[in-house]
């Protein structure tokens, strides 16, 4: 049975509405808006042990036919990997140990390791880009259980691409990764899907978050955010599809009260009409194709 959600998983809250219903490669897709701190979440939602069955068989194959890496994946991959790279060097002056959860397969370690010269590590649980991404001698690991085994020192950077949105408890899981994984004076690269540009509503996707929500959900899990940023790329020039934020180790801010975000459904309906014009009258600039 589905995971029917009774409070917001960012604040508690017991008030929320519907704000999205829809079909989604033939899966039922619900959103709800809570009212107090204006997080969208799907509720209900596949159970821990429906998730674990669904990411190691049917993911790949429901999102691109095969759970082996294709082409056009990889591709996007890179083009991604390329962006988060540059991003990384305009705002970190020096990585020595990098770790990708979500590596998939790896095209962001390996630009990492090369214009960095980091150690790189990463952790990815579909198998067959496990063992892509082990010839060319990179080293993942099919979840954090695997990766505490291994007894690395901590790391330098954490990312985490199109993941958190995946996660069933995104401050539990962040958290855990401050204490474990993360060196006290590293930093956490995330970068999610953004509500106001991105089309966001998937199966597999738990969350749809706004740079509001997404700030809020750092803080609440320990994390001081540096940068923060709405954009494109690699996909546009014109949208902003995603966001990207850098934040570093603060147990302070896990404290801090959950700062409420009004208006959530009118932003979002401006947002994809402005979307839906820059498609039709600026379609080159808006959506690249890769």
């Amino acid at each position: 049975m589905p995971e029917e959600l009774r409070k917001c998983p960012l604040c508690g809250s017991e008030k929320h509405t519907l704000f999205d219903k829809r079909t989604f490669k033939g899966h039922q897709v619900v959103n709800r808006l809570c009212t107090s701190c204006g997080l969208v979440f799907q509720s209900p939602r596949m159970t821990a042990e429906e998730a674990e069955v669904f990411y190691a068989a049917e993911y790949r194959r429901l999102y691109q036919g095969t759970d082996q890496p294709v082409i056009k994946d990889l591709l996007v991959q890179r083009a991604r990997a390329q962006a988060l790279t540059a991003f990384l060097q305009a705002h970190v002056p020096a990585i020595g140990r990098f770790l990708d959860i979500g590596a998939s397969a790896g095209e962001l370690l390996l630009y990492v390791r090369k214009e960095f010269g980091a150690e790189v590590v990463g952790v990815e649980p579909g198998e067959a880009y496990r063992r892509h991404a082990a010839q060319h001698n990179l080293t993942l690991y099919p979840d954090l259980d695997a990766l505490a085994q291994a007894e690395h020192a901590p790391f330098d950077v954490v990312s985490m691409s199109h993941v958190v949105e995946h996660l069933p408890d995104p401050v539990r899981y962040l958290s855990r990764l401050r204490k474990t994984a993360l060196a006290s004076d590293g930093w956490l690269l995330v970068e999610v899907p953004n509500l106001y540009g991105h089309q966001s509503f998937e199966v597999a996707h738990n969350f749809s978050f706004t740079p509001h929500t997404l700030r809020q959900t750092l803080y609440a899990a320990g994390y001081r955010v540096e940068v923060m940023e709405a954009h494109g790329r690699p996909r546009s020039d014109l949208i902003p599809l995603y966001i990207t934020a850098l934040a570093r180790p603060d147990a302070r801010y896990a404290q801090k009260n959950i700062q409420g975000e009004r208006n959530v459904a009118l932003k979002r309906r401006l947002a994809m009409l402005r979307r839906k014009v820059l498609l039709r009258y600026l379609s080159q600039q808006a959506w690249k194709e890769i």
